[in-house]
């Protein structure tokens, strides 16, 4: 799961790891849909592609501390994001989930 720290709220109730060139290279290509509280989390990224995906989606970027420095609303299919200075990790999530859980630049993030 990921967990809010700075807002003490919970994020996402399910967390997919990917941390291997594979696993990152797929990401959420050809999934069909992603589950309002479930996301993807790719370690050692800093920036990404939605080619070959069916679906928008939020993305946070994170630095090594996992605090957010990046966000991304509502990203197209077809899209790309050049790389985010000092970003560790990027969580890929549902659209609409950055509003709606009020994730913002500054908040620290956790998986547990």
């Amino acid at each position: 799961m990921l967990y809010n720290v700075s807002k003490d709220n919970l994020v996402l109730e399910k967390l997919k790891l990917a941390d291997g060139f594979f696993s990152k290279f797929k990401g959420l290509m050809g999934a069909k849909k992603l589950n309002k509280s479930e996301g993807l989390m790719l370690l050692s990224c800093n920036s990404i592609h939605t080619c070959f995906m069916r679906f928008p989606i939020d993305v946070v970027f994170l630095n090594m501390d996992y605090e957010v420095i990046a966000l991304k609303e509502r990203l197209q299919p077809w899209r790309f994001v050049n790389f985010v200075k000092k970003a560790y990790i990027t969580v890929e999530m549902p659209e609409g989930t950055i509003e709606n859980k009020q994730v913002q630049v500054g908040d620290l993030l956790i998986m547990k």
